[in-house]
């Protein structure tokens, strides 16, 4: 249990609800798909990519019950996140890789199963939760038709994109997505990871994951210019992006890069109408885990300092993976009082409008 007091609030902005199997979304699937599924090989996406031994992929108590996948069982995630760490809400982030799925209608059948049985299994039954709409991206119309399905659902607060895509998220082919999440007043999470054959560096394949590991902050990097340089905020100024596990201590220098260049170069973009460093600080915020911070407090201070904003880490414990105990050993050292209350909880509340 944290030992913040409770009079401190928090919210978890990413929390991994798994599949148990692929098959504990047949009751959720259309009567055709029922069928499909069971008389041919397409089962849809994996269940999960935490091996359910592996334990670098969870924390340590989150063994799985009788062989279950980490993740997949919502007491443990009561016991151990909610109740454990004192968390008053928490957002879930189900990464079903429902993009790799060629066929765009079994995509989108996949897709609602999964969303209906989020709804069914987790915010029905535990009202600190808050989901991300799984969609099929591959297909904007059937990504739209998901969205106004379902968006509408008080449980869910924003849609889950992995960030490496086939296309960077700036292209004009995903605006009808970004216009239904603003009529739902959805945020956009683009979180670490992505479409299974896209390779995870601009220049193809990767030998070791270490190198995909510490690599994939270029594909926030490359997604967030993208965003801001095709007008996507200027077109919708209501959207709201979040950056879940990509780090943050990156963000001063691209901050300044962006803006130096833009100055000369405004004239390929004339919707983009102020300073890109102002979109970055008015649309998007970055999950805290994990947290790629600097060795002293001091440097820590500068490099938050150098953001130009209190407002833009939201906490989250990335759960089941493992990067601490306590919600203390979360936050990076040195910190004030005040901005770890914005960290835990306000600036969250604020851009997610959680408690109204």
């Amino acid at each position: 249990m944290s030992s913040l007091g409770n009079e401190q609030r928090i919210i978890d902005c990413d929390l991994h609800n798994v599949l148990p199997s692929p098959a504990t979304i047949q009751p959720f699937l259309p009567a055709h798909w029922q069928e499909y599924t069971t008389q041919s090989d397409l089962k849809g996406p994996a269940a999960s990519f935490y091996s359910s031994g592996g334990p670098l992929a969870m924390k340590e108590m989150v063994t799985p019950v009788s062989g279950q996948l980490p993740g997949s069982n919502l007491a443990l995630m009561q016991t151990q996140v909610l109740d454990g760490l004192g968390i008053e809400i928490g957002l879930l982030n189900c990464a079903y890789a429902v993009e790799g799925v060629h066929n765009p209608y079994g995509a989108a059948a996949f897709a609602g199963a999964v969303n209906d049985w989020q709804v069914s299994e987790w915010l029905e039954k535990e009202p600190r939760l808050r989901g991300s709409l799984v969609v099929p991206s591959q297909d904007i119309e059937l990504a739209v038709q998901e969205i106004n399905r379902l968006g509408h659902h008080p449980g869910f607060v924003q849609l889950f994109l992995p960030v490496r895509s086939r296309e960077l998220y700036g292209t004009r082919r995903f605006h009808p997505l970004y216009r239904a999440a603003v009529d739902h007043n959805l945020a956009i999470c683009l979180h670490f990871g992505g479409e299974p054959g896209a390779p995870p560096s601009p220049s193809g394949w990767p030998s070791y994951y270490i190198e995909e590991y510490a690599g994939m902050s270029h594909i926030f990097q490359s997604q967030m210019i993208s965003l801001i340089t095709e007008g996507v905020f200027g077109q919708f100024p209501e959207l709201r992006v979040v950056l879940a596990a990509s780090g943050i201590t990156w963000l001063p220098s691209l901050m300044w890069r962006l803006d130096k260049e833009w100055k000369g170069l405004r004239r390929e973009v004339p919707w983009v109408k102020q300073l890109p460093s102002d979109y970055m600080r008015d649309h998007i915020r970055f999950t805290l885990t994990p947290f790629d911070a600097p060795p002293s407090a001091e440097q820590l201070e500068e490099i938050l300092d150098q953001m130009g904003s209190d407002e833009l880490i939201l906490f989250s414990t990335d759960y089941p993976h493992h990067y601490f105990t306590t919600v203390e050993e979360a936050l990076p050292s040195g910190l004030p009082v005040g901005l770890k209350h914005k960290i835990l909880f306000e600036n969250a509340n604020k851009f997610y409008g959680l408690d109204g």
